[in-house]
């Protein structure tokens, strides 16, 4: 069939390689001038900074998109774990906790911290691994159409301990195994990159503690970048066009066929909703002097923000949400970025640190509330510890986050400080705290390069809804077969991928959302993943780096 994709995100170039890859004649197309969306690169006087994502996790996740496309993480990346796999300063306590990339290096550091807590540990990352690895074969890899997949033996012999941690928060999970804050915080931050936080996240993702205190972090050579230069080639080489500087305007449709779901095209069924008001035709684009094209398709992918896709792509009666969802949806953080060229090597901070406020609940509430907190905690990444190429010789290159409320009105960021009041006062705040409780008081000055970016740039860069940094916040109501899904519920043709759908926010989702994609159009309503060619399985525990 012809599919196009919207958008050049990390999802939109895994959905092209494995539709092409199947065979399908794909063209993505992508409104800015390089590839990359979210997970994107920015370089200026000899420093590289990746302007995304910067934690390699979920390995096996990877590797199994790499092998369906015939290869292997391995081969594709160069793949090393920072050690200690990140730092945490926490405010009102002198020095810093390194968390390492050995289970039983941390259970011994938490059992300094709190007698007995070592033990508790343990058992937590326990039910971690457990319910990692049961969400990894039976919830991530469906698109819930059908709860029947569900109904295993392994899943209902678990309901007695799953329901619990649906019906909790992570908050009060961490909270009732666990007396000292840093503690808490420490397996409560996950939630952050989930878009949420840990009074709101359900406990269930307490999965993700097992993926760095018990799996350890990795890093791309090259930076996540890399990474995304490569999804890229590999979509390429399976016949995928991709396209840049292709701004698409509106989805094109014509009226509903007859008869029910979906219908044939070629031998090959396409999915579409039981009652479809229409059914897509292709894509009108403008390219980078504004001169109007169509492309044809008989399936549209969009991989770009679901609520930009509804509101601003499709006309109103072809919309599965109307205004009130929208009203409704919890967008996630909003955040500001700051990208700094530092003089000289700042060796007090790993290739990962985060900065925790000792008011952790005050630091969230402000955030839903639609304060900016002061102080914030935020989190710096150094890649120049661990890759010497993203920064000249003898300085250091630092990417620092602030989650701060999804509002774009609190504006867009700059070079040199020349961003938006609101956003530099953020920045200027970050660097003051770092410089504090590092110990680097010249850090300020020693800054060579400086880019900031804002909630107004997710918003007008990016079409994120509300300008939010990641996508829609993982709470209960916005998780699993509560998230937006990849069928359109109007349009026949019309899927999509992504952070906004299932199955959530990050590379490692947004791989799985391109495969439940795949899934889709080969008529697979299985909960598993996709059988690699080759005869390999899916192994949950399979690590890249020894």
């Amino acid at each position: 069939m012809r599919v196009v994709v919207v958008g050049g995100g990390i999802a939109g170039l895994a959905t092209a390689g494995l539709l092409a890859r199947d065979g399908h004649e794909v063209e993505l197309l992508e409104r800015h001038e390089a590839l990359g969306g979210r997970a994107g690169s920015w370089e200026h006087a000899g420093f590289r900074f990746d302007t995304g994502p910067s934690w390699y996790l979920m390995p096996e996740v990877f590797d199994h998109w790499f092998r369906l496309m015939g290869t292997s993480a391995a081969a594709e990346l160069d793949l090393v774990p920072p050690e200690p796999a990140y730092r945490v300063f926490f405010e009102g306590h002198a020095g810093a906790l390194d968390v390492a990339r050995s289970r039983a290096a941390n259970v011994a550091a938490f059992e300094a911290i709190e007698p007995g807590a070592g033990r508790r540990l343990e058992a937590y990352l326990d039910s971690s691994r457990e319910a990692y690895d049961l969400a990894l074969r039976h919830f991530l890899y469906t698109s819930f159409d059908s709860l029947r997949p569900l109904a295993r033996r392994e899943i209902l012999a678990r309901v007695h301990r799953l329901a619990p941690l649906l019906t909790r928060s992570l908050a009060a999970h961490t909270a009732s195994r666990f007396a000292d804050r840093r503690l808490r915080q420490l397996l409560g931050y996950p939630a952050v990159f989930l878009g949420s936080s840990p009074d709101r996240a359900p406990a269930l993702y307490h999965l993700m503690s097992s993926l760095d205190l018990d799996d350890g972090v990795r890093y791309p050579m090259g930076g996540f970048t890399h990474l995304v230069d490569r999804v890229a080639r590999l979509a390429e080489q399976a016949g995928a066009t991709l396209r840049t500087s292709a701004r698409v305007t509106s989805i094109s449709t014509t009226g509903a066929a007859a008869g029910s779901r979906g219908a044939d095209d070629g031998g090959a069924r396409v999915p579409g909703p039981r009652r479809p008001r229409a059914r897509v035709t292709g894509v009108r684009w403008e390219d980078a002097d504004g001169t109007p094209h169509r492309s044809a398709a008989d399936v549209v992918v969009t991989a770009a923000d679901l609520h930009h896709v509804e509101t601003e792509l499709l006309s109103p009666r072809l919309r599965s949400h109307g205004a009130d969802r929208w009203d409704r949806l919890d967008p996630g953080p909003g955040g500001v970025l700051a990208m700094l060229g530092v003089r000289g090597r700042v060796p007090q901070l790993a290739h990962h640190s985060l900065f925790f406020t000792a008011d952790w609940d005050r630091n969230f509430g402000d955030i839903a509330a639609g304060r900016v907190p002061d102080p914030a905690s935020l989190y710096v990444c150094a890649p120049s510890r661990t890759d010497p190429s993203v920064a000249p010789a003898g300085h250091e290159n630092l990417f620092l986050l602030v989650p701060v409320p999804a509002d774009p009105s609190l504006g867009r960021g700059g070079t040199d400080g020349r961003g938006d009041v609101a956003v530099e006062r953020v920045v200027d705040a970050a660097i003051d705290r770092v410089a504090s409780a590092a110990g680097v008081p010249d850090l300020a000055e020693r800054v060579v390069v400086r880019r900031s970016v804002g909630p107004g740039d997710f918003a007008a860069d990016l079409s994120a809804f509300s300008g939010s940094m990641l996508g829609p916040a993982h709470t209960l109501r916005q998780s699993a077969m509560f998230r937006d899904g990849n069928l359109s519920r109007r349009v026949t043709g019309l899927l999509h991928a992504g952070g906004s759908t299932v199955p959530g926010v990050g590379l490692p989702m947004c791989l799985i959302s391109a495969e439940l994609v795949a899934k889709r159009l080969r008529g697979d309503t299985s909960a598993d993943p996709l059988p690699v060619r080759s005869g390999a399985a899916l192994d949950p525990t399979a690590s890249d780096v020894a």
